[in-house]
């Protein structure tokens, strides 16, 4: 099997948070996006999570990083655009781009969750008539090209300035930045007709097939074949990975059983759906080096991201990187960006 040499290496943390006091969640959270920059992954991703004890706003939580970090790409999957106005959204996503020196990239989904609790808070009349989908997610897209607003004689005058209308600030280069979450055949190749970049991780549809790698590979090549060859897009794959090395062992018998907990969620498609769910890489690092090494949906790509469990604390997920980046990365080909006088050890 041909293998695609992996040329990034990114992480998704989920950036949990206690209930009664989120303010230390979100500041180790921080502290994580720091310590992958020092490791020299290339990008740090965090979850977009309504209604739970997560990130609610992609655009202010990556503002935040963006002034913590100086080089590592500042990620979110991914924005379900069913609770979001296009355009108030695109000019939060800009500023946070343009305050991070032009750093960020947007993943979207067509996803509604918690929709009877979030629909009528969100939208006024009817919203389940509305169109949140694909067409949605194209407002948001159309916005980041910041095009002029009315015809070539309009302008809008405030003290000091007299301008053609558009979105403010104009975040060049974002609108290229753009990820969908595609978990379906029909999703990737909306993506590839889109020209958005691809997002799949460890759940797909079953839609053809009862087995995930299957599945998922019928994925990327819809999204290959549906693209029309002048754009330049990236594919980037998911996978939970959970190193044991460099763990004592307590830490190890608990990663075990974590994992062992959600191994009967991969053995069939789950619910009307048809779910399928990937299994979780635990073990030491030579052993997932080999199941990751022969994985030919991993093989395909030449983005790998790192999903962290939701349940782990901040020194936890610090282990996890450190292993990946020093004892699983340079085995598939990924070699830092950085400075050597940068990277961190740990």
């Amino acid at each position: 099997m041909t293998r695609t040499p992996l040329a990034a290496l990114s992480f998704l943390t989920p950036g949990s948070f206690a209930d009664e006091d989120p303010a230390p969640g979100l500041e180790d959270t921080l502290h994580l996006f720091e310590y992958g920059e020092r490791l020299g992954f290339d990008g740090a991703w965090i979850r977009r999570r309504h209604l739970e004890h997560g990130v609610g706003s992609a655009a202010v939580f990556l503002a935040a990083a963006g002034q913590r970090t100086r080089r590592v790409e500042l990620g979110c999957a991914v924005i379900p655009i069913g609770w979001e106005t296009p355009f108030r959204l695109a000019e939060d996503l800009s500023l946070a781009d343009v305050l991070s020196g032009g750093r960020l990239q947007v993943g979207f989904s067509t996803g509604t969750p918690h929709a009877e609790l979030l629909g009528d808070l969100v939208h006024d009349g009817d919203w389940r008539s509305l169109d949140l989908s694909y067409g949605r997610v194209a407002r948001v897209v159309g916005h980041l090209r910041g095009e002029y607003l009315g015809g070539r004689d309009t302008v809008i005058r405030s003290p000091g300035s007299t301008q053609r209308p558009r979105l403010q600030p104009y975040a060049a280069g974002l609108v290229d930045r753009v990820w969908y979450g595609g978990g379906s055949l029909r999703s990737a190749r909306w993506a590839a007709r889109t020209g958005l970049h691809l997002l799949t991780g460890n759940v797909v549809s079953g839609e053809r097939s009862d087995d995930f790698t299957t599945a998922q590979l019928g994925l990327l090549s819809a999204y290959a074949e549906a693209l029309d060859g002048t754009t330049r897009t990236r594919t980037a794959v998911g996978r939970v990975v959970v190193p044991l090395d460099t763990a004592d062992a307590a830490t190890r018998a608990r990663y075990r059983a974590w994992a062992a907990g959600r191994h009967r969620r991969t053995l069939a498609p789950q619910g009307p759906a048809r779910t399928l769910f990937a299994p979780d890489l635990v073990g030491t690092a030579g052993e997932i080096l080999e199941r990751l090494a022969a994985d030919p949906v991993v093989a395909r790509v030449a983005e790998l991201r790192i999903e962290l469990p939701y349940e782990f604390r901040r020194e936890e997920y610090e282990q996890i990187l450190y292993d990946v980046r020093h004892l699983i990365a340079p085995g598939l080909g990924w070699r830092p960006t950085e400075p050597p006088a940068l990277r961190a050890v740990r």
